[in-house]
């Protein structure tokens, strides 16, 4: 796994509990509800980075006679966790204190405190967010923003990026939700703000659960890598033809690769087998992510009518 995507969430990790522990004290001293949830929201991120690094610790942990293809999935599974985390906690939780405040409104007190704690968390997400949006623009190669979010197999890198995204957003929301309050005097609109902030949270924990889910069940390798495979493949001239091509990501930097293949009738099985073991090199040499290679010998029938 990149070492910049540990890097990313390291500094996202520092970032944030730093900033969680002065929100929480300029909500106890001001009594904003909005500022709560922005508390809650970045304490909860900083959990989330926790278990990011966790995941991609268990994720580089070898293979062993359970686990005979590794741990990769770890990162999958544990993204997956971040993504209910934030729905459940930060989202339910600023949501619940946000209603609490619309019923039970209360003023808010010293609100420069606000004003100087949301300033000073603008600028220290907004430095979390550029390092991982720069990041995800090193990984992402010639490929539109949400195609490459689509396409990632490595979810730490977008996982922190939208973490952050919607960290930005719900201190422009609480910095509005503050303003209003003081400036009309109507005291739900710090409330409001808070449930807004636990929307934006559950609308992207629903997002991240949604992209981490493929990987999580088995998601295949990009088509670009399939495609490389079969254009090689087809190149070979003791091969008749390519049956299928089934991929599967074990995680960021570990795909199985099952292929099916039907040799011409007349070669014989000392070649069958050097032609196997040159087909196994040559995938893994072209595609190091490729670490495990089977190749069945299967004749073309009905039920690859297409090369599927």
């Amino acid at each position: 796994m990149a070492s910049g995507s540990k890097l990313v969430i390291i500094a996202a990790l520092i970032g944030n509990s730093l900033i969680s522990v002065t929100k929480f004290v300029a909500a106890a001293i001001t009594g904003s509800s909005a500022m709560m949830s922005e508390g809650i929201h970045s304490l909860v991120d900083s959990g989330n980075q926790v278990l990011l690094l966790y995941g991609m610790k268990r994720a580089a942990k070898p293979p062993d006679a359970d686990f005979p293809f590794g741990y990769g999935k770890e990162i999958y599974f544990w993204s997956f966790i971040v993504a209910i985390l934030i729905f459940a906690l930060g989202g339910g939780i600023s949501i619940y204190e946000g209603i609490q405040h619309i019923q039970h409104p209360e003023p808010i007190s010293n609100p420069l405190i606000n004003y100087i704690v949301l300033g000073l968390a603008m600028v220290f997400e907004g430095a979390a967010w550029y390092f991982a949006f720069r990041e995800f623009n090193r990984v992402k190669g010639r490929w539109g923003y949400l195609e490459a979010i689509q396409r990632a197999k490595d979810p730490s890198i977008f996982v922190v990026l939208f973490e952050d995204s919607a960290a930005m957003l719900g201190l422009i929301v609480a910095f509005v939700g503050v303003w209003l309050t003081q400036s009309t005097g109507i005291l739900i609109f710090d409330g409001i703000a808070s449930v807004t902030i636990g929307f934006i949270l559950v609308g992207t924990a629903i997002w991240l659960a949604y992209e981490t889910k493929g990987l999580l069940i088995g998601e295949s390798a990009n088509q670009s890598v399939i495609r490389g495979i079969r254009s090689a493949l087809g190149t070979k001239p003791n091969i008749q033809h390519v049956n299928e091509i089934l991929t599967m990501h074990m995680g960021p930097d570990f795909i199985l690769a099952n292929i099916s293949v039907d040799f011409v009738d007349n070669v014989s099985s000392q070649q069958v087998e050097e032609d196997i073991a040159a087909i196994d090199r040559g995938i893994k040499q072209a595609y190091p992510q490729i670490k495990r290679v089977f190749i069945e010998a299967e004749k073309r029938s009905n039920k690859f009518p297409h090369g599927s």
